[in-house]
């Protein structure tokens, strides 16, 4: 396959730039369009992969639960002629959209988006004030609606999970004396003050909270495990499954759904101990080695330094039955 460049980012109002997609040609690699195949982009953002699977030649039914992501992509609608079709949708709704086997490709890349980050509506970054909002989508409750709410043990526990903070106990105390909190700049002044963060500081006190509370928002983890399971459901024996995450935690989930789903256990076997009933079989192969980003595409998109690409192929085996959440892995319960 030829080397791809990044498509033109589409401007959004204003004329400013948008989303650069990361790992592009590692995941069109990967991917591997070509015409007439159907390739589902779970999370359209600026439509980065979606264009370039265009460009080989491939359909494309894409997901994004942002509905102002979805209005400003309607130019990108209408210049692919039928090609494309953009649904407002979480992408753990994949599989009620596509049908069992049909798509040849999917891919995701997690995380927030430059628009929502840069956007302070969104109120997602500690870096300009804005409403405390942090949803990807237009339901749900809202950060504010948690942080008033919310016990201080429970947001101590989203902090140290989700953020892996381990000052979350004292954060949280602080949140709960601090309330009421609607503004971004309000909770990063706490989060500042209970951990006395110094002005210089290579990394923002804030940081691992903000995300922390994002995360559980939106419940980031929980939709990828289901988002994981739609995919291996759609997907044709040969197609194939590539992940781009930016957090520890994300890509965590991503390696144990695939070394469960390629029949990878400790000690090499695929048998249950104490004589129980065997697991299905793998549905996908053996995954590729990670990637992460070239110097070259660090030094254009630093905000891409913390991105791992994982991904398989799928085997001809049936998808593995739901369980129950009591008896659903760690990386299916998004912990």
């Amino acid at each position: 396959m030829t080397a791809l460049r990044p498509p033109a980012p589409s401007p959004p109002p204003g004329g400013a730039l948008r989303h650069v997609p990361v790992l592009l040609e590692a995941v069109m690699r990967a991917v591997a369009p070509r015409p007439g195949m159907l390739f589902v982009d779970a999370t359209y953002g600026a439509g980065g992969y979606a264009r370039a699977a265009l460009a080989a030649g491939a359909r494309v039914i894409a997901f994004d639960r942002d509905p102002r992501a979805v209005a400003a992509a309607a130019a990108d609608v209408a210049a692919a002629g039928g090609r494309l079709q953009l649904l407002c949708a979480p992408f753990s709704t994949m599989a009620d959209h596509v049908g069992e086997g049909e798509a040849e490709a999917v891919a995701f890349d997690l995380g927030v988006s430059s628009m929502q980050l840069d956007d302070p509506s969104y109120g997602m970054s500690f870096r300009s004030d804005g409403p405390l909002d942090m949803r990807m989508g237009a339901a749900g409750p809202t950060a504010a609606d948690f942080l008033n709410t919310a016990s201080e043990a429970e947001i101590a526990e989203v902090l140290l999970r989700l953020g892996e903070e381990p000052a979350a106990r004292r954060i949280a105390r602080a949140l709960v004396e601090a309330r009421p909190l609607s503004r971004t700049a309000e909770l990063a002044a706490v989060i500042r003050r209970s951990l006395g963060g110094r002005r210089g500081a290579r990394r923002d006190p804030a940081t691992r909270s903000f995300q922390a509370i994002r995360m559980h928002v939106n419940d980031e983890l929980g939709e990828l495990g289901r988002g994981l399971e739609a995919a291996e459901r759609v997907l044709a024996a040969g197609g194939r499954l590539a992940v781009v995450s930016f957090h520890s935690l994300e890509d965590r989930t991503v390696k144990a759904f695939l070394a469960a789903r390629s029949g990878r256990r400790p000690g090499g076997s695929r048998h249950r101990p104490d004589g129980a009933a065997p697991l299905p079989a793998p549905t996908f192969e053996r995954p590729a080695r990670p990637e992460r980003p070239t110097a070259g595409e660090l030094a254009r998109n630093p905000r891409a330094r913390s991105a791992v690409l994982r991904w398989a192929r799928r085997t001809a085996a049936p998808p593995w039955p739901p369980q129950p959440p009591e008896a659903a892995p760690a990386w299916r319960r998004g912990r």
